[in-house]
Order: structure tokens, then C-alpha cells, then sequence
């Protein structure tokens, strides 16, 4: 014969281990979830580490990310190098900016009253490279000017890159009111309205690619000359050397010029014989005619 306390007591067993299978199931939940959260904030925490910098194991040294502001920067420079020979310099230079991964812009070549050769060639060149590059050229030959300058626009870049993410989702949504419009007069209004987003957008997008253009790579203006020939210093103070030589000439000048007057005087002098030798003749003949006794 059953005891009938003895269902009571199991059912009574039943139910508490039902109770506490649900609370640990509870918990196991619960701890998952808390544990998939903890995870998260772990890998969102080592990513924030991560992209702040990084630890070396090595010597314990935490490194700081790249700067994300040094291509927003825009560096120009324009340097004035006086050289003995400018087409060789000019070579030079060309060599280090492509060497350095950049290109040779424009280039214009003159020569001044006195035949100097002058040239001004434009550089364009990374901008990490921009500082090898200015002390490289400037130690070609004798630096005669140099200035640079450097531009922040990280603020212009930001505001145009945000402009352009606003003007995408605008057009974006007139293309679906334009895919969604029923009647032909929506239709039109639409279309212009997407034309004029469209052509802003194409601009935003010119400026971005001009910013990062000017951003990316550095702009260098060098102008070389050539370097003046140096005049040796004479005594222009006479010695006797030149006083024998200045002497020798006056005194060849003088009977040259005799010469010319001789040469100049000598037909008239002729001339001149010529009519005294014929007075001379007839004079005589009248003295002679007017002797005594010379009638018969």
C-alpha cells in the first residue's frame, strides 16, 4: 500500500527542479548575453586603441598613429639658386623630382643683356618627399631667395567632403520621387530639379579632386640663374711700355696724315712748277728781246 504523501513530495521535487532548470537557463542567458556585450565593448575598446596607436612589445613605447592632417596641408616653395652651369642644374632638378615621384611642370628658359642663361621650372612633388626635396635643391649652387609656405585646409576638405555625401543622398531621392512620379508634368519638374543637384554635385566633386590634388603633392617654383663671370682687377695707370707704345702711334698717325696732305697737295704743286717754269721761260725771252743790239 502507497504512502499518499509520497506523490505530493515528488511532484513538490519536480516542480523545484523545473524552477531552478529555468533560473539556470536564466542565468546562462543572461551571462551570455553579458558576455557577448563585454566582448563587443572589448573589440570596440582595441579598435579605438588600435587606431589611437600602438604599444611596442619590444621597449614598451606606445606609437602614435600618422597624422591624419598632413595631407590636408597645402606646401609651396619657390627658390632663387645661382649656378655655374644652369642646364646641368636644370637636369639635376628634374632628376630629384621624378626621382622622388613627382613630375616637371612648366619650364621657361631667357637669356639677360649680358648672356646669362635664366631658367624657372615648376615642380610638383609628394609631399613627403617636400623636404628632401627643397634641401636638395637649394644645395645645387648659391641660394640667392627662398620661401615657403603652408596652407591648412583640413576644414575646407571636411566641409566639401560632407557636402558631397548630402548632395548624393539628395539626388539619390529625386531619383526615386522621378521612378515613383505618375503623371508627366512631375516628371519634368523632377528632371530639372535633378539636373541642377547633378551639376552641384559634379562641382563638389571638381573641388574635392583639386584639394587633394594641391594636398598630395607639393608645388616647388625654382628659378636658377647663371653665375657672373668675375672681372680680374687691372692698374689702368700708364707705364712705359704704354707711354713707348702711345708715342710709337701718335707718331705713326702724324706721318700718315702728312702723307695724305703730300698725296692731296701734289697735283696742285705740280701745277703750280709747271706754271713758274712757263712765266720763267717767257720772262726770260722778254729780257733777252729787250737787250741792246739784239735788233740786226
Amino acid at each position: 500500500m502507497r504512502h499518499p504523501v509520497r506523490p505530493a513530495f515528488a511532484g513538490l521535487l519536480l516542480a523545484a527542479a523545473l524552477v531552478l532548470t529555468g533560473c539556470g537557463a536564466s542565468d546562462t542567458s543572461d551571462g551570455g548575453s553579458a558576455s557577448d556585450a563585454k566582448a563587443g565593448a572589448n573589440g570596440a575598446a582595441q579598435e579605438a586603441a588600435g587606431s589611437a596607436g600602438a604599444k611596442d612589445s619590444g621597449s614598451g613605447v606606445t606609437r602614435t598613429a600618422p597624422d591624419l592632417t598632413a595631407n590636408r596641408i597645402i606646401r609651396t616653395a619657390s627658390l632663387t639658386v645661382q649656378v655655374k652651369d644652369v642646364p646641368k642644374a636644370l637636369d639635376s632638378a628634374r632628376s630629384t623630382a621624378e626621382d622622388a615621384g613627382g613630375y616637371v611642370g612648366n619650364e621657361t628658359t631667357s637669356r639677360d643683356s649680358e648672356g646669362r642663361e635664366h631658367t624657372r621650372v615648376v615642380l610638383r612633388v609628394p609631399t613627403e618627399k617636400y623636404d628632401a626635396v627643397l634641401t636638395g635643391l637649394q644645395g645645387a649652387g648659391k641660394l640667392i631667395d627662398r620661401t615657403a609656405k603652408a596652407q591648412d585646409v583640413t576644414d575646407q576638405v571636411v566641409d566639401v567632403d560632407s557636402r558631397i555625401r548630402s548632395q548624393r543622398a539628395s539626388v539619390a531621392r529625386v531619383r526615386e520621387l522621378m521612378d515613383r512620379a505618375a503623371k508627366l508634368s512631375d516628371v519634368v519638374t523632377l528632371e530639372g530639379e535633378l539636373s541642377s543637384r547633378e551639376a552641384d554635385l559634379e562641382a563638389l566633386l571638381a573641388q574635392q579632386a583639386s584639394l587633394k590634388d594641391r594636398t598630395s603633392m607639393a608645388t616647388i617654383t625654382l628659378s636658377l640663374t647663371q653665375t657672373p663671370v668675375a672681372k680680374t682687377t687691372k692698374d689702368d695707370s700708364p707705364g712705359f711700355v704704354d707711354a713707348l707704345s702711345g708715342g710709337w702711334h701718335v707718331f705713326v698717325t702724324m706721318l700718315r696724315w702728312i702723307a695724305l696732305a703730300v698725296g692731296a697737295a701734289l697735283p696742285f704743286a705740280a701745277l703750280a712748277a709747271a706754271l713758274a717754269l712757263l712765266w720763267w721761260k717767257l720772262a726770260r725771252r722778254r729780257r733777252a728781246a729787250t737787250r741792246p743790239g739784239s735788233e740786226t
